[in-house]
């Protein structure tokens, strides 16, 4: 499995995840009607033309946070992971819009074996996404619980 256990994590790592994804208004047409969120930032592009300062539908942003997070999952937590155990300083500090191209890295940051559930540990990871023009369009950080290495 590409996941990595507990073990092979050493904080201060980077992953300079491989995957990127360019988003389409499909993606976030879809993704805003399936969580019911009708705010006209994500689906009225003649009102975010005329009634706002980007002049065009920006994304939803939890799909960002989502996506963010699905593409660092390959790299580090699949197959290996117990359960995300939350999401912390949750940032947007620009837009993304339909035709922007998303790259990710994520970063160690903090490890420690777990108080609770022997053989398993906690990782916590700054995760970092930008656009096309390597501009910082959303970061987070994320506590993980993660599986030991098999004995």
């Amino acid at each position: 499995m590409p996941g990595l256990w507990f073990e092979e994590f050493e904080v201060g790592q980077v992953f300079r995840h491989a995957i990127r994804r360019t988003i389409t208004e499909a993606d976030n047409v879809w993704f805003s009607a399936l969580t019911h969120n009708p705010a006209a930032l994500h689906l009225d592009e003649e009102y975010c033309r005329t009634e706002t300062e980007f002049g065009q539908r920006i994304v939803n942003s939890a799909f960002t946070l989502g996506l963010m997070v699905g593409i660092s999952v390959g790299d580090t937590t699949l197959g290996t992971t117990v359960a995300n155990l939350g999401w912390d300083e949750v940032r947007f500090p620009k837009p993304l819009f339909h035709g922007d191209t998303v790259r990710v890295e994520s970063e160690v940051i903090a490890k420690r074996e777990s108080r609770s559930r022997p053989g398993q540990g906690i990782i916590e990871f700054v995760h970092r996404a930008f656009n096309q023009q390597g501009e910082l369009v959303a970061h987070c950080r994320r506590s993980a619980l993660m599986k030991g290495k098999p004995a």
